[in-house]
């Protein structure tokens, strides 16, 4: 159960509220720290789908623990950013994005449950709309000077548009089974 993969997926747990506490403090810089620490959870984040890959380290605790800590990370920041910007701005695509996880998270499992998970794995576009979500968080979070904020919210729209097309891609792939009543 504690393979490499699965102790770096704890860590970026136990990162959420040193992350949380850093950027409420203060502090001077508090927001870049802040930044940095999210940057390393996102790094982790791809650190243990590639060890798991590397050395065969996939377990059904990793599988199961992988996307949670990813949902409870973005969503921390999230919801930062949200509350220190303040506006509809960052709301809407903040809401977009967690609407978006949360009804492709009850697809997965719906799909589970009847056999075809298969058809809604995560996908390449999937990978590039949380780069690209990441990206958009850390420059949010860092909120280094008007350039960084505006390239950050640039890309949290980006990144909505991406999860919105994901979503569409997934709900497509379910929606026969979805709409097939037995």
């Amino acid at each position: 159960m504690w393979s490499i993969p699965n102790i770096l997926t704890s860590f970026r747990i136990l990162l959420i509220p040193v992350f949380l506490a850093v950027f409420y403090s203060p502090y001077e810089n508090a927001h870049f720290y802040a930044a940095l620490i999210f940057v390393l959870a996102a790094i982790t984040d791809g650190l243990d789908g590639y060890i798991a890959r590397k050395l065969e380290q996939h377990t059904k605790f990793g599988a199961f623990l992988d996307p949670v800590a990813d949902k409870i990370m973005v969503a921390a920041a999230l919801i930062a950013v949200v509350e220190f910007y303040g506006t509809l701005w960052i709301t809407v695509p903040a809401l977009i994005i967690i609407s978006r996880e949360l009804i492709i998270s009850a697809l997965r499992e719906w799909m589970a449950e009847i056999g075809k998970r298969e058809s809604v794995a995560v996908s390449t576009l999937g990978k590039v709309k949380t780069v690209t979500q990441m990206v958009a968080l850390t420059g949010l979070l860092w909120s280094a000077n008007a350039f960084v904020v505006g390239i950050a919210t640039a890309a949290i729209y980006i990144a909505a548009i991406l999860t919105l097309w994901s979503m569409y891609v997934y709900l497509t792939a379910a929606w026969a089974d979805l709409t097939h009543d037995s």
